[in-house]
């Protein structure tokens, strides 16, 4: 028996690269086994910026293949794209009604947003937390899985169906937090986290000639200036991703760093060598998929399907208890 509902979303940013796999779908892949999932690609969520939007159709079919590729299995999991199930702005809407501007506006993220985008300060990106709220009470998802960064979006849920509750009745489900079990995945520079938009990525989907071209462009430590010098593999960015990607030979590039036995240039070559190994499975299976150009939707339509039955029974709860006709 499944211990309970497990929800997650995620905005649609096209191809995934290794920081998605090891920070979420690897996690995602996992709960498959012992949760009933919910898996979503929000693209409402992605409106907010108003920039790429002509993209957003491919880039949800590219997460989406992604995430199949990876092991996210629709027999196992509802995996749907949000704005394909309505009822979610009907719940985001009804819970904005009990939802205090002042939580909103003191939001760190909302401080961060105004700070990224200060031309476009939009009502979205002000509710943008309500959204996410009823993405994960439309469909009574018990537990969340997030990063610890993640950890203030959930607590705000948590205060909204509390408050909820409290005027009209337990009707939602007080999510609980499900932290990921692994830290932030850092970027090919080494300072920041791995990420599309700074260009310090590398994709899942990445031959392994792109796999072995990015890699060499890796930050190591920065002390070691020659290759005689012994190397510190706790502060090397790139030993750290050998711990992901080259366990039988962790123990021994660890030693030999430390040793001066082999330079940064072998040891990137050797990650690369081992990644690409690491992904060719993945590789295979979506290139696979993607030789059916309808194969990715069908899934996602039979998704919001499924995802539906949840949502009409969740909403006609919510509206009857606060008196909607």
């Amino acid at each position: 028996m499944k211990k309970g509902r497990v929800f997650s979303g995620a905005r649609p940013t096209g191809r995934q690269h290794i920081g998605n796999y090891l920070g979420a779908i690897q996690n995602y892949v996992a709960l498959q086994e012992e949760y009933e999932c919910v898996y979503c690609v929000v693209d409402l969520h992605a409106l907010t910026t108003l920039t790429d939007t002509d993209k957003l159709r491919a880039n949800t079919e590219e997460m989406a293949l992604d995430w199949l590729a990876a092991g996210m299995d629709p027999q196992k999991s509802i995996i749907f794209v949000q704005s394909h199930v309505p009822q979610v702005t009907e719940l985001h809407t009804i819970l904005s009604m009990v939802t205090p501007m002042g939580w909103l506006t003191r939001l760190p993220t909302f401080k961060e947003k105004i700070r990224i985008q200060p031309d476009n300060v939009n009502y979205g990106l002000l509710g943008y937390p309500v959204l996410m709220a009823a993405d994960i009470t439309l469909y009574k998802a018990d537990s969340v899985p997030v990063g610890e960064d993640q950890a203030p979006h959930l607590e705000f849920t948590r205060e909204i169906v509390r408050r909820f509750n409290f005027h009209f009745g337990p009707v939602l489900v007080e999510p609980q937090m499900k932290l990921t079990p692994f830290p932030r995945v850092m970027g090919l520079d080494g300072v920041n986290k791995m990420s599309k938009s700074l260009d310090n990525h590398i994709e899942l989907a990445s031959s392994p000639e792109e796999i072995e071209r990015r890699v060499m462009t890796m930050v190591t430590d920065p002390q070691r200036r020659y290759r005689t010098d012994p190397g510190r593999p706790e502060v090397c960015n790139v030993f750290a991703f050998h711990g992901f990607f080259s366990p039988k030979e962790v123990e021994a590039i660890e030693s030999e760093c430390k040793g001066a036995l082999v330079g940064c240039v072998d040891c990137k070559r050797a990650l690369a060598r081992n990644l690409a190994q690491s992904l060719a499975p993945f590789r295979e299976k979506r290139a696979e998929m993607a030789r059916d150009p309808d194969l990715v939707w069908e899934i996602l339509r039979d998704g919001a399907a499924r995802a539906s039955l949840i949502a009409q029974e969740t909403i006609a709860e919510v509206k009857q208890k606060v008196g909607l006709p």
